[in-house]
């Protein structure tokens, strides 16, 4: 699943498990929450790196 889902899906397990008392369904909410945070992290990074590769292989070829 996408970051964004993860997150969303994350913040409504909280909320039920707010309302009705469970703890483990909000517990389970906030490692979603976490989960879709990691990866927005991890693709932030990869998508850095990438550009750091481009960045390179351009001043490589224009020498």
């Amino acid at each position: 699943m996408g970051k964004e889902v993860d997150k969303t899906k994350g913040k409504i397990k909280q909320a039920v498990g707010d309302l009705t008392g469970n703890k483990d369904l909000k517990k389970q909410g906030k490692a979603d929450e976490r989960a879709g945070k990691a990866k927005g992290f991890v693709a932030d990074v990869k998508d850095k790196a990438d550009n750091v590769v481009d960045t390179v292989k351009d001043k490589v070829t224009k020498h």
